[in-house]
């Protein structure tokens, strides 16, 4: 499930900014609450995960590796996402040591911080 519309800005292996449109068509408004959509923060984290695994990957596209989510912290809800917002995810990579490295993620509704977190990730060989 790809949950990001549009890369507008990349550094390769340091930084991007993505956005993601948020529409009542979503499925998983459906459930989410009924007659109260929000868009779930499980999926805001996926939204700035896919956003991060773009920016580490674009620097060595032809590697064949993976990153997986090795562990996320100080996360944090600061506003609700919900249909006709348009989440802008920016990421930063802080560091990076062989196979491991850790990014900063932010989505922002209208400038305003929506979700936050660090995310450790760990690059793993793919399928071939």
């Amino acid at each position: 499930m790809l949950l990001v519309d549009r890369v507008l800005e990349m550094e390769p292996g340091k930084s991007g900014i993505a956005l993601k449109n948020v529409t009542i068509n979503e499925a998983f408004f459906q459930g989410h609450y009924p007659g109260v959509p929000i868009m779930p923060g499980v999926l805001i984290l996926e939204a700035m995960a896919q956003v991060g695994a773009l920016v580490i990957m674009s620097e060595d596209p032809e590697s064949g590796r993976i990153p997986l989510i090795g562990g996320m912290e100080d996360v944090r809800f600061r506003r609700q996402v919900v249909p006709g917002d348009q989440l802008m995810i920016h990421i930063e990579v802080l560091w990076r040591r062989g196979h491991v490295g850790k990014i900063k993620a932010v989505g922002r509704v209208d400038g305003e911080v929506a979700a936050e977190m660090l995310l450790t990730y760990t690059m793993r060989q793919g399928k071939r």
